[in-house]
């Protein structure tokens, strides 16, 4: 049954419920074009792009897809780029052809990218020179047809226009020319613009498809969730009421919009007509003076950019008191840390929790009453269950289960995989609620907690043993900068438990593991404490800020012997 408990901690002045709003992303940007068109849309590393110059540039790009790439209604268009004005310009152009946006991370790999070509069916995608070399297997395989190829520094700002943040090498290189006679596919992104062709007129609507997003999942190759326009739109419209803010302020975004994560920072901003100050990657020394000379008011970011930038000088060299909201999800916010983020930057850190076939948030800490270590509350339209994963028996508050939601913008299932779509579904009270893999609680006040992913849990001996609980503990510990628990082969036990730490650098004098085990034991029941604890100098990531914990798992697989 659909609880309301939470409703008592409801931010005051925000609706239960929504209509989601006609239109798409694209009816959105040139609305705000029309109504605020000198203000700045990007800042990028010092260099301006206006909505005026956003819009046309859209227009243009588009105008040049349909007519020289023949990109047409329903076809995928691939995105493959750090984080630059270009991708916001082309993510809105393939919306604006009624095509449909397929992002890749930039940290794909050549045979990744032929397997998205492959799989989406998409023959024309839209790049920065720096990633031409990720592309060649699906070139040569004759996967592409047309590619148009852009330069970060044709839009980005110099050194000596913002001293403090230098941009990467990447984004300073200069646009080299598309070699047409070796490869006719390419195509310039600077002179797709310059040719000023006008698109045909817009036909796609709320219930048409916007995007393909890929998530890896648990288990074999990455799927395709298919996202329609309505859904990106009736989530900005949520958290626009959730997070009201000023227009004339300022977000920072630094996670990559390839993602779900990035991707919706991205249109909140450009949908509210707030400026956005965009950096390519992730750059901890260059946040504090980001904020205090943008005067930033909005920041989505994730637990181990904030542990990297607690440990950082240069924030206590800047004045980040412009900052009025701070927050994300993705990973778990440790107790220890999300108090010292509250003292440094004054406000609280709202944890949200969702995933990618939701289109991004379906919980958010109500900002007037955010707990710690807490997915937040079911937001607008959003009803959010526990069920047992095993029976898909609906359990009550503190019973720890699987997390389900139904959503008016979840997603429309996996593309051309019907039997990977069943699974991610379960019918209650003829419903269909995504399945989201996460293993929870709710309190008495519809809280909800998030424990550890299903098939992550460690079996020591029998007995459950969820690694983000062990993780948050070592996150008290003085020394420790992060963690990573993982379960690693034990002839006795089944499974052991091992942590893998980076230490501070101020504090790692002195620190052990032995002292670390002590520690834990400390807080944790025996069986929960790490056998085992290896200092390492850094956790592999993922370019949402995730820890790679299975590839962790896999490069430690075996434990303590007998």
């Amino acid at each position: 049954m659909t609880s309301k408990r939470h409703h008592k901690h409801w931010p005051d002045g925000v609706p239960h419920t929504l209509e989601a709003p006609g239109g798409t992303l694209y009816d959105r940007l040139e609305a705000v074009a029309r109504r605020s068109p000198d203000k700045t849309a990007i800042d990028y590393y010092g260099r301006a792009t206006s909505f005026r110059e956003l819009h046309q540039a859209v227009l243009n790009l588009a105008g040049y897809l349909q007519q020289h790439l023949g990109v047409a209604r329903g076809d995928r268009v691939m995105l493959l780029m750090q984080n630059c004005p270009q991708f916001i310009i082309g993510y809105h152009a393939i919306q604006r052809c009624d095509a449909v946006v397929v992002s890749l991370s930039p940290m794909s790999t050549p045979e990744e990218v032929a397997y998205f070509a492959a799989d989406a069916g998409a023959h024309v995608m839209i790049l920065t020179q720096d990633m031409l070399p990720r592309i060649d297997a699906a070139l040569t395989g004759g996967l592409i047809a047309g590619c148009v190829v852009g330069a970060c520094a044709d839009m980005a700002g110099t050194d000596a226009q913002v001293p403090l943040v230098a941009p990467p090498e990447f984004v300073r290189e200069p646009r080299r020319p598309c070699d047409r006679v070796s490869r006719p596919q390419l195509h310039d992104f600077a002179g797709a613009l310059a040719a000023g062709i006008e698109p045909r007129p817009m036909d796609s609507g709320p219930d048409d498809l916007a995007a393909i997003a890929y998530t890896s999942g648990t288990t074999g190759k990455p799927k395709g969730a298919m996202l329609r326009h309505g859904a990106f739109s009736l989530g900005v419209a949520q958290r626009s009421l959730w997070f009201a803010g000023a227009p004339e302020c300022s977000d920072l975004i630094v996670l990559p919009m390839n993602h779900v994560a990035g991707m919706c920072a991205m249109n909140q901003a450009v949908c509210e007509g707030r400026t956005i100050v965009l950096l390519a990657r992730w750059d901890a020394g260059a946040i504090p003076a980001l904020i205090e000379r943008c005067r930033i008011d909005r920041w989505a970011a994730v637990t181990p950019m904030l542990v990297e930038l607690m440990d950082r000088p240069e924030l206590a060299q800047h004045d980040v008191s412009s900052l009025q909201r701070l927050y994300g999800g993705a990973t778990a916010m440790p107790a220890a840390v999300a108090r010292e983020v509250r003292r440094r930057f004054g406000v609280p850190f709202i944890e949200c929790y969702g995933m990618t076939e939701t289109c991004g948030s379906s919980h958010m800490n109500p900002p007037q009453a955010p707990r710690l270590q807490c997915g937040g509350i079911p937001q607008i339209n959003v009803d959010a269950r526990v069920i047992d994963p095993v029976t898909g028996a609906e359990l009550g508050p503190n019973e720890a289960g699987e997390i389900v939601m139904h959503c008016a913008t979840q997603f429309d299932g996996y593309w051309q995989q019907p039997a990977a779509t069943r699974e991610a579904f379960i019918e209650i009270d003829g419903k269909a609620f995504v399945r989201s893999g996460d293993i929870g609680h709710f309190d008495e006040d519809g809280y909800f907690y998030i424990t550890d992913r299903l098939k992550r849990m460690i079996n020591a001996s029998g007995l459950k043993v969820w690694p983000a609980e062990i993780e948050a503990c070592l996150f008290g510990h003085p020394a420790v900068q992060e963690a990573c628990v993982i379960g690693v082969s034990d002839a006795r036990r089944g499974e052991s438990v091992k942590a893998l730490v980076v230490l501070r650098r101020a504090a790692a004098e002195g620190a052990s593991s032995q002292s670390m085990i002590e520690f834990l034991r400390g807080r944790l029941a025996a069986y929960k404490v790490p056998r085992l604890v290896e200092f390492v100098d850094a956790l592999p990531k993922s370019g949402t800020g995730k820890v790679l914990w299975r590839q962790l798992q896999a490069q430690h697989e075996t434990g303590p012997r007998p």
